[in-house]
């Protein structure tokens, strides 16, 4: 799979730096880059080497006046508004280049997929989902992931499935396709009431024309591999295999992580893993293979991001990695002299069984009472039986 698999990345996506302590630091991408190159993932791999996003395909998902505030924010001596100059949103040099490049990237992927020259595609630099139409929010300037559904949805696709495993809600996204019937959006993440943005609870179904197509499933605090992975079987592959999608479009954070410093899930890299070998098998199996891939949020830099990354990485390219592959000396060398104090991981995985209770008919576990929220708000608008475990 490998030659039919289309990588973006150039180091000038690093310039999406949003500065000092912040916690989106692109040290993550490099670090995971340098270690997927370390462990052969990348060998014989040409990168796809985005364009700068011109206004016109930005134009698709923000306003016009919010894109003349990013491009003279880092000039302007006032108050610029549209959420930018904020601590989640510092301005930054070359804002709008850097995060236009974002933008370009994910449309490289979603290019490479639409020209029939892959059938699947990558941009770990992506997946703002929190950009809004008019502001900036979580860290994301421009939403790339929109950009793209949008830019797949004037260029011979009608049907998209858009899937969010970070653990704060995609509510960019499902913002900006709320009453479009023709995209799907699933978001799986730490329950609305105990982390920001506050939204994504199961009752947000969609605009009046698109009732189902906006699905939530909020996960408690504290929730882990077997748990997410049983709310995630009990839910999303009856509604994929219901909607037909032409192309899965996934954004695919990792601060669900147990060690991330930003939110509460309980996720190991194993359990990572285990969530990019399905959802390659859905796009398989319910998108004729086609799979455009964004990264997202993850904020243990060191020790979690660059693993799981990695584990996408391969997992894209069909070179998976077995979790006990011992890290590369050289790259945890290069780790510590970044961060002296850090203790590393010594292997791919953190050590977890993955294995997990399938819902239905079985034993009853605390996140089943979500999972029975959503497939009785959901099931029946896509024709589906709620109580039924074959759908």
């Amino acid at each position: 799979m490998g030659d039919r698999v289309g990588v973006v990345w150039d180091p000038a996506l690093l310039g999406y730096d949003l500065g000092g302590d912040h916690p989106f630091n692109p040290v993550r991408l490099e670090l995971t880059m340098r270690l997927a190159r370390g462990l052969g993932v990348l060998d014989g791999v040409e990168f796809v080497v985005p364009d700068t996003a011109g206004d016109a395909d930005l134009g698709r998902v923000h306003r016009p006046d919010y894109v003349a505030a990013v491009r003279e924010a880092p000039m302007a001596s006032w108050d610029v508004g549209h959420g930018l100059g904020t601590a989640d949103n510092p301005v930054f040099d070359q804002m709008h280049a850097a995060s236009a490049l974002v933008v370009g990237g994910s449309l490289a992927a979603a290019r490479c997929i639409a020209d029939g020259g892959v059938d699947r595609a990558v941009n770990l630099a992506g997946g703002l989902h929190h950009a809004m139409p008019d502001r900036a929010a979580g860290f994301c300037v421009y939403n790339d992931c929109a950009v793209a559904i949008s830019w797949l949805l004037d260029n011979g696709f009608d049907r998209i499935a858009y899937l969010d495993v970070d653990v704060h809600h995609g509510d960019g996204v499902q913002t900006v396709f709320y009453d479009d019937p023709r995209v799907l959006t699933v978001s799986l993440h730490q329950h609305p009431a105990t982390l920001w943005p506050g939204t994504g609870s199961v009752t947000e179904l969609g605009g009046p024309g698109a009732q189902g197509t906006s699905v939530n499933i909020p996960l408690a605090p504290g929730t882990r591999d077997a748990e997410w992975l049983r709310a995630f079987h009990a839910t999303v592959p009856s509604l994929l295999a219901a909607f037909r999608p032409q192309v899965l479009v996934t954004q695919c954070g990792v601060d669900t992580h147990v060690e991330d410093p930003l939110a509460d899930l309980a996720l190991s890299v194993d359990g990572h893993r285990e969530i990019y070998r399905t959802l390659r098998d859905l796009a398989g199996q319910y998108a004729g293979g086609k799979w455009l891939v964004m990264g997202g949020g993850g904020y243990e830099l060191l020790r979690v991001v660059p693993r799981s990354w990695t584990h996408l990485l391969a997992t894209v390219l069909d070179r998976d990695i077995p979790v006990e592959t011992a890290l590369p000396v050289d790259w945890a060398t290069s780790v510590r002299k970044l961060s002296p104090n850090v203790v590393l991981p010594s292997v791919m995985g953190d050590g977890v069984d993955v294995a997990f209770q399938r819902w239905g008919g079985g034993r009853e576990q605390p996140v089943d009472t979500v999972i029975r929220d959503v497939r009785n708000a959901v099931f029946p608008l896509h024709g589906l039986d709620p109580d039924d475990p074959r759908d």
